[in-house]
């Protein structure tokens, strides 16, 4: 089978600036993927070029097999991708269920989850249903902007640093989220600084290094490659 996700010989600019230098990625449907590396690695901007939301880019991105390098990102989304964005991006002066009413269902994306069915995996967020999105925690916003997504019926989800600056115990509840999605058949790519929440989910960790992949990793590989992670991360 083919994969839901096919990045080759990818480039990416922002005006002059070359930042991705002929990527190489693929995420079979159903996949949580990693992306690690050091701070201004690339990983971020392989996120947003895969959304269009970077200048200029080259090379190919296959989504489901519709070649996207060349499509504005509207139409990006509407091949049933989601984006969360490592600053979350909710609309501080609505409350929080009006964040969640507000985006639209993905034409042919399949259908969103409810609004019912978000409380359930996300019960603060019922709890604070009515709080301005200035009011919430740095935790019930992230995962107000993970929720919001999921409402548009995207099935691939790319998810920048969910798990940064926020307290153990909701980084162990967004772990617990991560694992519902993928068992219900979602595809996820995480671009990830915390090794220790990652190294669980992940069937596969790619190390980005100066825009390029330097190393592809698959979970059952990761006791014995360590060492290498180690010298290229510092973990």
């Amino acid at each position: 089978m083919s994969p839901l996700l096919d990045v080759r010989q990818l480039h990416a600019w922002y005006g002059e600036s070359h930042i991705l230098h002929g990527i190489d990625l693929q995420v079979g449907e159903g996949e949580v993927v990693t992306l690690l590396g050091r701070n201004g690695a690339g990983r971020t901007t392989l996120l947003r070029a895969i959304m269009g939301l970077t200048g200029r880019r080259s090379g190919s991105i296959r989504i489901k097999g519709v070649e996207s390098i060349g499509l504005p990102t509207y139409k990006i989304a509407h091949l049933g991708i989601g984006y969360c964005p490592e600053e979350r991006g909710i609309f501080s002066s609505l409350s929080c269920e009006e964040n969640l009413l507000l985006p639209p269902q993905l034409q042919g994306s399949g259908k969103g989850m409810t609004v019912d069915e978000i409380y359930a995996m996300f019960p603060q967020l019922h709890e604070r249903r009515h709080s301005q999105g200035t009011r919430l925690s740095g935790g019930e916003q992230q995962m107000l902007a993970v929720a919001r997504i999921l409402r548009t019926g995207a099935r691939l989800l790319l998810l920048d640093e969910i798990s940064e600056g926020l307290a153990p115990v909701i980084v162990q509840s967004l772990a617990r989220t991560i694992t519902a999605l993928k068992a219900q058949g979602y595809t996820i790519v995480m671009v990830e600084q915390n090794f220790r929440f990652a190294a669980p989910l992940a069937d596969r960790f790619y190390v980005i290094e100066h825009g390029q992949v330097v190393e592809t990793i698959a979970a059952a590989q990761l006791d014995d490659r360590m060492p290498v992670l180690t010298e290229l991360l510092g973990v």
